[in-house]
């Protein structure tokens, strides 16, 4: 390695530089903790506290090219993504989220600063949720991966499954629908504002509090909005054996999405009721259960007339949208 005029080596540019174990010394020295964790990044493996003696975990892949671009997303961005990803679906089981783990994949020439931004960005929004990351694993490859598992604690309450739902109950939800979809449609465009909207696909922004706090409301059923509401709503309807009614008049259709809807050609309700990564909170309640302000009734839940199905407007969904990774992505 050259030696640079002030008589040290130049430090290390890339992955391939640094190295393996110099890449973990340094992702390991950006992180924090909290006080569940007992034994933290260094070991064979991390040691976390688990109060309730259940622990929900959950995991996660992002794929460059398949669920970030680095020219819209900065590696900050991706990892904000990446853990909130995650934190939400253990949120959504009405449990506290607590750590993390990361498994990362990156091409030898990355420039070092790319993984070092995205474990900032991971650090700080497991840090939103009050959780830390605790260890993981760094592999070279040829395609940035990153891969995220959170644990987290139920604190002595009953998880929120899908499968719950009861006739009678209502639909309600908190957090935002349809940003992140209009966000991608805009980059798409090659634009970049308005950038509330650009921001929410770049990092939603979980209501991690609502999850815990729906268990303690009574929520009979529970999940977050990855895939779309629509798509999501039938896994719940499946799980619980249910018709879900959503009505649309309800549903929050911001002015400035219904212009970028206007701009774009697409109907913004749309994007609400099928656009998915904003990572929204919706649940089912008990009928006679009062809801604070940050919910929001979108629906009810019925009998099923004849198989387990999710309707708008008491009519079936028959427009596409929603996520399969096995098929064809959503088209904004």
């Amino acid at each position: 390695m050259p030696i640079s005029p002030g008589g040290r080596p130049p430090a290390p540019s890339t992955v391939a530089e640094l190295g393996e174990f110099g890449l973990i010394r340094e992702l390991t020295s950006r992180l924090t903790t909290t006080p569940a964790v007992r034994i933290g990044p260094g070991d064979d493996a991390a040691v976390v506290a688990a109060p309730d003696r259940r622990v929900v975990a959950t995991t996660d892949v992002l794929l460059e090219g398949r669920h970030f671009r680095r020219d819209w997303s900065t590696a900050y961005d991706v990892g904000r993504k990446a853990a909130a990803q995650n934190l939400a679906d253990v949120a959504a089981m009405g449990a506290v989220p607590t750590a993390l783990l990361l498994a990362l994949v990156v091409p030898a020439e990355l420039p070092v600063n790319w993984p070092t931004e995205l474990m900032d960005g991971i650090r700080d929004e497991a840090q939103v949720a009050a959780a830390a990351v605790v260890g993981g694993d760094v592999v070279r490859g040829d395609t940035i991966t990153v891969s995220i598992t959170a644990l987290g604690d139920l604190r002595n309450q009953e998880p929120v499954t899908r499968g719950g739902a009861r006739p009678g109950d209502l639909l309600a939800v908190t957090g935002w629908l349809g940003w992140s979809a209009a966000g991608h449609a805009v980059l798409s465009r090659g634009f970049r504002s308005p950038r509330a909207f650009v921001e929410a696909h770049r990092r939603p922004e979980p209501p991690y509090h609502a999850g815990p706090a729906a268990a303690a409301l009574g929520a009979t059923a529970m999940t977050d909005v990855s895939d779309g509401l629509v798509a999501d709503l039938g896994h719940i309807a499946e799980a619980s054996k249910v018709r879900i009614d959503v009505e649309s008049a309800r549903l929050d259709v911001p002015a400035q999405m219904s212009d970028i809807g206007q701009a774009v050609g697409v109907d913004p309700l749309q994007w609400v009721l099928t656009g998915g990564e904003d990572h929204a909170i919706v649940a089912t309640f008990p009928a006679d259960q009062k809801l604070p302000a940050r919910w929001r009734v979108i629906g009810r839940v019925l009998a099923p007339s004849a198989l387990p199905q999710v309707t708008v407007d008491g009519a079936p969904w028959d427009r596409t949208g929603g996520w399969d990774h096995f098929g064809d992505a959503l088209e904004l």
